[in-house]
């Protein structure tokens, strides 16, 4: 074999084995771990009320169901609700799961500045 496929080999090699989870890995894991489930929250929430205003506003125009305008708005009206609220939603959820990870994240960073 020559060096270049020797190289190869290796680097075949490195690409497939395991790496160890260093502190610093376990940390990033729990942060995104503690911010993931409102972020995605947030995201389908956010988007389901989006698309019930558009629906009751498509009403509230006569664009469908041109005989139900009044149910239009208040679909709208439900819909805008639920696009206003979806922040405080997402903070108050961050907020619930920055306590449930804290200690352990703080316990890590404090290990790891003390290096």
């Amino acid at each position: 074999m020559n060096e270049k496929e020797t190289k190869y080999v290796e680097s075949t090699l490195k690409s497939y084995s395991d790496k160890p989870l260093t502190k610093l890995d376990e940390l990033k894991n729990l942060d995104k771990e503690a911010k993931r489930g409102p972020r995605v929250f947030a995201y389908v929430f956010g988007s389901i009320g989006s698309l019930i205003m558009g629906f009751g506003m498509c009403i509230a125009m006569g664009v469908i169901l041109s005989e139900f305008i009044a149910l239009g708005i208040l679909i709208g009206l439900v819909g805008m609700a639920m696009v206003g609220f979806n922040y405080s939603i997402y903070k108050s959820s961050l907020e619930k799961n920055k306590k449930k990870y804290s200690e352990r994240i703080k316990a890590l960073s404090k290990e790891l500045l003390n290096k």
